[in-house]
This record gives C-alpha cells, sequence and structure tokens, in this order.
C-alpha cells in the first residue's frame, strides 16, 4: 500500500517498516519453513515469486505491509537492517464494500523473538495505526486452531470467536472498535514515533535488490 511506503513507526521493543525489496531474501529463507507455511496458511514460493509478491503488496490498496525489526539490533549503526529482521505484519482490506473491516495478520517469524512480548507490541501499533491512517473500525484475525498462542494474545484484546472452519481448521476472531477501545489503545501506544523512512544507504533498490542473494 503506498500510504505507508515512506513510514517508519518505532516503538519500545520493535520498529516497524516499509517491506522493499531487499528485505525479501530473507523473508524467502524464511517461508521455506512448513512451520511458518502452516501458520500463515502459505504455499513455498520461488525467490522471483517472492520478489512479485513483495512488489504487489507495496503498489496493492487493499493490502498494508510492515517489516518488524528488532528495535535494539536496529539501533546499533554497524547492523545491516536486514539482520534485524523479526517478522511481519500486515492489514488486509478484505470487503471491497466495507473498507472500514479489514484482517490483521502477524507473524514473528524468528522462533527466538516469540514469547517476548513483541507480537502484544506490534498489535497495539498496526491497530492504532490502521485506526489513525485507514480508517479502520473492526478488525479480524484468522488462526489457525493449533496456534494457541496467539488466538490467546488476541483473546487479551478482546478479540471474540466469530465462527471456526474445520476444513482449514482455523478460526476467525473480531472485534469493533468503540469509543473507549480507541481512546485506551491511542493513550496506551502515545510513546510510538512515526516519522520518514529513509532506505538505509548499504542497500541496493530497485532492479540491483533482485540481484541479491
Amino acid at each position: 500500500m503506498r500510504i505507508n511506503e515512506n513510514t517508519l513507526l518505532e516503538g519500545e521493543k520493535v520498529v516497524l517498516v516499509p517491506y522493499n525489496a531487499y528485505h525479501v531474501p530473507r523473508y524467502h529463507e524464511w517461508m521455506k519453513s512448513p512451520e511458518l507455511q502452516q501458520l500463515t496458511a502459505s504455499e513455498p514460493l520461488s525467490l522471483d515469486q517472492e520478489y512479485e509478491m513483495q512488489r504487489s503488496w507495496r503498489e496493492d490498496n487493499d493490502k498494508c505491509t510492515f517489516i518488524i525489526l528488532d528495535k535494539q539490533l536496529w539501533s546499533d549503526p554497524m547492523v545491516q537492517e536486514e539482520q534485524c529482521m523479526v517478522g511481519d505484519v500486515n492489514i488486509f482490506l478484505t470487503d471491497p464494500n466495507d473498507f472500514s473491516l479489514a484482517e490483521l495478520e502477524i507473524m514473528i517469524a524468528e522462533p527466538s523473538y516469540r514469547g517476548k512480548g513483541l507480537g502484544k507490541e506490534v498489535t497495539c501499533m498496526m491497530m492504532c495505526y490502521g485506526m489513525s491512517k485507514l480508517g479502520i473500525q473492526k478488525f479480524e484475525a484468522k488462526i489457525g486452531l493449533d496456534n494457541t498462542v496467539s488466538i490467546a494474545m488476541f483473546k487479551k484484546f478482546h478479540f471474540r470467536e466469530l465462527s471456526v472452519c474445520k476444513v482449514f481448521k482455523e478460526v476467525t476472531l473480531g472485534m469493533t472498535v468503540d469509543h473507549s477501545i480507541r481512546t485506551k489503545l491511542l493513550g496506551d501506544m502515545a510513546y510510538v514515533k512515526e516519522r520518514q523512512y529513509q532506505i538505509p544507504p548499504s542497500q541496493p533498490t530497485g532492479a540491483d535488490a533482485m540481484t541479491m542473494t
């Protein structure tokens, strides 16, 4: 989505940056994992297909994607941005007749970063961004039935069960943002800084990025 192509969001534990071509090789390595394929209901792609997917996510008006970075590593000027990557977060506008409804999807790809509160902060940051910048009023999350950790996290945010699909082995959770929820979320996340994203000088861009291995 073009709206976030130059946006950086800085929290306490994480930094969210737009998904660019130089992030693709690391992302592609993640998605070779059968565990992540199962958790995200994804099929394995070739590297070229992954680059094409990145371009579509950047261009399409119904997808808003950020890469999640470890803030501590990101703060070190000697560490390249690709080395700071720990996952991604997406907002999908799933109903062309209702732009106030969005599906929220979070992936902490690096196992060593799970269970450390990153998913909680990222969820709050992305919901605030969706409400403030995209006018989202209703959020849904589709989660595999075996992913009890993610289900429990969303329920802590007052998402409730909407449906269960036994064929795809997933549950759909949802929440409507009322005034009290909006006020609390925006207040709790007032520390988040939004700034202009600058492409790291060491990173290739455009066609050059597609030659990375």
